[in-house]
């Protein structure tokens, strides 16, 4: 019958169903949330960014109608009306100071100044930015050109670009119609450099970001609150508080080519993370045109993104641990109640298999707990079931004996059938006790092997020594003596095998004692071998004598029997703890054999498997092995071909009185 697929256990679905929204689900829903918590901090950073610039915006927007105002006021006041025009230069020059103005003069209609001791630019007529070369700069005042004069310094990321410097001002330039005091008209025009003009650029950050301090340094560390602010005249920064190396603002700068198309080429706006000098900000640009419409530089907001960085990977740093922590918390109150569940369920299963092998009076509950957990309820009706199982299979023996008195009475042909089939079956277990004692046998005559191999080699030794010395041989007939009482006692194992429920462990053993007492039981075979002993044991075991002398023998011989051509045997015996804590007695047994493979060692414990072929039973390992785990011990080997093979044998150590 093909055998059934191997599918999930309960343990193991109930487990899955209770860790799957633990461990995948939740997991995956704080991603979820966190990510978008993320994202939606992101659009609150833009949008924030946006309105910094907004502000900065309308600052320079106010800026520029206040130089207009203030110029145009100046121009309407009476003390400009009532001034002589011989010495109207000096009078401009010392309102210009008072009106925080870098020129101020006398324009005709066409925008020339009227004053003969100034030199002759034309300047534009209006309100608002303008862009003022180098020439008409230092026309107005050689130190405005000096001022304006930006050396171009090497930007990542920008466009490439062949100057050395800009000399262009940005200007907000006014200009407002004026009387004279000979009663002509004209322009009265003032302006304000923006170029180098840091007082302009903190302002604006003092507005957007109020918690920079006033040198405009970085803010209190751990902060996020330290923004940027920058004026741009083409792609160039004239005026700005980003200072990328502590004290030197970044002037000289220039933009990413990226956000350069994009804003003064295209004439769109920038609203999105861009690389600014040195590092990554999360930035807003936008145009500023001149009196004409031209887009001659751009206005610029930002924050640097690094600090939110590191927050964000806090903050997931910060919930995957606490997600951890939960689930450390939480698992081992999931399994003590899952334990709850599993505990019935299993002892179910084995009342059930117990019924399959025959046991018709196995139950689940012996004293049923009292509650209304459903799973126990089920192992209470199981009992039930299996209760009235067993009634109606005594009811169906019942009748089954009675038809087959029916039939034997009726039936004499039947009747014969029966009784040859009883002759049979007596048969059959005789031949399988048969069977079970030759088995038993084949191992006392393989044991009794090795003692009369002893006894044998001594009466051998005892021979010489008569013959040749002369001398005393108590020592050999006393070995001989021992050795008949081993006999003695295997016979007994015989029967401890059969029916070890009878006998006790016996006295305690120790085993420093048993291994160093191994020499002179397997001397006579130790041709050309050497025996090296390591013992520091301290404890007893509980085992018999006669059974560990047994063990280290089996051993010892195979080892012999695995170096043919000579070798070394070291025997360790110390006091050793066993994998689950308990106390006891560690001995090894090496040699320097042949080894053997993968496949022979996997048998080496089988009955009746031996690879020395009629020379050998195949179960003096199996014997030891049988002996180990009658107390509750361990034994195990490991062999590499050609290197040897060692032997573990670790015995628990006697209880405490």
């Amino acid at each position: 019958m093909a055998k059934a697929p191997r599918g999930w256990s309960v343990r193991s679905r109930l487990l899955i169903i209770a860790l799957l929204p633990m461990l995948i689900l939740m997991p995956l829903l704080i991603g979820i949330t966190m990510q978008r918590w993320l994202w939606r901090t992101d659009q609150i950073l833009a949008a924030r960014v946006a309105s910094d610039l907004t502000v900065a915006q309308q600052y320079l927007a106010h800026l520029i109608d206040s130089t207009g105002r203030q110029v145009a006021a100046f121009g309407q006041s009476a003390e400009f009306r009532d001034h002589a025009a011989d010495d109207i230069s000096d009078f401009l020059a010392a309102n210009r100071r008072e009106l925080g103005l870098d020129y101020l003069l006398l324009l005709d209609a066409s925008g020339r100044p009227l004053t003969p001791a100034d030199a002759q630019p034309t300047l534009p007529v209006g309100t608002g930015i303008t862009l003022l070369d180098a020439s008409t700069l230092t026309a107005l005042s050689p130190q405005l050109a000096e001022r304006a004069r930006i050396p171009l310094i090497a930007t990542p990321a920008s466009a490439p670009d062949g100057r050395e410097a800009e000399t262009r001002g940005m200007v907000i330039h006014t200009t407002s119609p004026v009387s004279l005091p000979d009663g002509d008209t004209a322009l009265l025009a003032g302006g304000v450099l923006l170029n180098n003009n840091t007082g302009f650029t903190d302002r604006i950050n003092e507005l957007v970001y109020p918690t920079a301090d006033s040198n405009m340094q970085r803010a209190v560390a751990g902060g996020f609150d330290h923004g940027v602010t920058t004026l741009f005249l083409d792609d160039t920064r004239i005026a700005t508080t980003l200072r990328p190396s502590g004290d030197t603002r970044a002037i000289g700068t220039r933009a990413s080519a990226e956000v350069r198309d994009q804003v003064l080429i295209q004439g769109g706006s920038w609203h999105d993370t861009a690389f600014v000098v040195s590092e990554w900000y999360i930035s807003a640009y936008e145009a500023i045109a001149d009196m004409n419409g031209a887009r001659v530089g751009m206005l610029y907001t930002g924050i640097p993104k690094a600090p939110y960085a590191a927050a964000r990977k806090v903050t997931w740093a910060i919930t995957g641990g606490a997600f951890l922590a939960a689930v450390l918390l939480a698992l081992p109150l999931f399994l003590h109640w899952a334990r709850g569940i599993f505990r019935p369920l299993e002892a179910m299963g084995r009342t059930i298999s117990r019924v399959e092998l025959g046991d018709m009076n196995a139950r689940t509950l012996t004293a049923p707990p009292p509650g209304p957990d459903e799973i126990l309820r089920l192992a209470r009706h199981l009992d039930r079931l299996l209760d009235l199982l067993q009634q109606r299979d005594r009811d169906l023996r019942g009748l089954n004996a009675n038809l087959n008195k029916r039939v034997e009475e009726r039936t004499a042909d039947l009747t014969r059938v029966n009784t040859a089939l009883e002759a049979a079956t007596r048969q059959l277990v005789l031949s399988e006790k048969l069977a079970t004692i030759g088995e038993v046998t084949a191992g006392v005559a393989h044991e009794i092997n090795n003692p009369l191999a002893v006894i044998q080699g001594n009466l051998e030794v005892v021979g010489m020594v008569l013959a040749d010395h002369g001398g005393n041989a108590a020592t050999e007939l006393a070995l001989i003596d021992e050795q008949i009482r081993r006999i003695g006692a295997l016979v007994n194992q015989l029967l401890q095998f059969a029916r070890p429920e009878e006998f006790d462990h016996g006295p305690d053993t120790d085993p420093a004692q048993v291994a160093q007492g191994l020499r002179p039981l397997v001397q006579h075979l130790l041709n050309g071998i050497e025996l090296q002993t390591n013992i520091h044991s301290t404890r007893h075991v509980r085992m018999n004598i006669h059974e560990l002398q047994q063990i280290l023998v089996n051993l010892a011989v195979n080892a012999i029997q695995a170096m043919p051509h000579g070798g070394t045997i070291f025997l360790s015996c110390k006091d050793a703890r066993s994998e689950d804590g308990r106390d006891g007695v560690a001995l090894t047994l090496r040699d320097t054999g042949t080894g053997m493979d993968k496949a022979t060692l996997a048998r080496i414990f089988d009955p009746f498997f031996t690879t020395r072929g009629t020379s050998g039973t195949g179960l003096g390992l199996s014997i030891c092995q049988t002996l180990v785990n009658r107390h509750a011990g361990k034994m195990f080997a490991q062999s590499t071909p050609g290197q040897g093979t060692a032997f573990s044998v670790w015995l628990p150590a006697e209880s405490p009185a």
